[in-house]
């Protein structure tokens, strides 16, 4: 289905039902924010599993909502310069996760996107997860939830595992002074905190950064400091 065939207008929302659990679905969709990615299990609490997905398809057929990939769909954002908008990677693996207080952690060139590190645009996006391992495509894009250790989730959806993984997929060599001083010109003080007590957690090389970012100062005078430690390539510090 192309994004161009979505209509995002409210009146989607007036779609004649036939299944009576519809009328219930739709008013939790219309209250949801745009991009809201979800699938049958956000709704088993109105309905049996058959029903549920029974609607579902029904609303994709109807373009009410999108079918984003297998058993996953979403409410389209629109751009008013744009127009409609891909599906958000986070919210797929939120929606693919699942289980409520299932925790997740982007890595690679994903965190290293978000902090504004890099603008590659990965072929993968793994996050870790201490729920189950599963993967989806979206389009050409893969997204993989890979589980992990306890020890490697001790600092998911925080600022410090943003950093932790961004800086470990850039590499040493390629994070200079000037990386680091745009990085910390935007961290927050709770940011700075948090980095601070988390420091312990990363390979030392990160750990001496982020104790670095966690001043309020920042002092790079004797940057880099020779206390790299390797990982094995899989995410396990040594």
């Amino acid at each position: 289905m192309s994004d161009n065939d979505i209509n995002i207008s409210d009146n989607r929302f007036q779609m004649k039902v036939s299944n009576p659990i519809e009328p219930s679905m739709l008013a939790q969709i219309k209250k949801r924010k745009q991009g809201w990615v979800f699938s049958a299990s956000d709704f088993l609490d109105l309905g049996s599993r058959s029903a549920v997905d029974k609607a579902l398809s029904r609303m994709a057929a109807a373009k009410t909502i999108r079918r984003v990939a297998r058993g996953l769909y979403d409410v389209p954002h629109q751009h008013p310069v744009i127009g409609v908008l891909s599906p958000d990677v986070h919210n797929v693996a939120k929606a693919l996760a699942g289980k409520s207080g299932t925790r997740l952690q982007p890595t690679g060139g994903c965190a290293a996107n978000l902090l504004g590190l890099c603008d590659q645009v990965p072929a993968k996006v793994v996050f870790l997860t201490d729920g189950r391992s599963k993967r989806v495509l979206l389009g050409k894009l893969e997204i993989r939830l890979k589980r992990t250790s306890p020890r490697l989730m001790a600092t998911a959806g925080t600022i410090s595992g943003l950093v932790i993984h961004a800086l470990r997929n850039l590499g040493k060599v390629h994070v200079d002074k000037p990386m680091i001083r745009g990085l910390h010109s935007k961290l927050s003080p709770a940011n700075r905190k948090r980095l601070l007590a988390d420091a312990s957690l990363a390979p030392a090389w990160i750990g001496n950064i982020m104790r670095r970012l966690g001043s309020e100062t920042l002092n790079l005078d004797d940057f880099p400091a020779d206390d790299y430690d390797p990982d094995d390539g899989n995410g396990n510090y040594l």
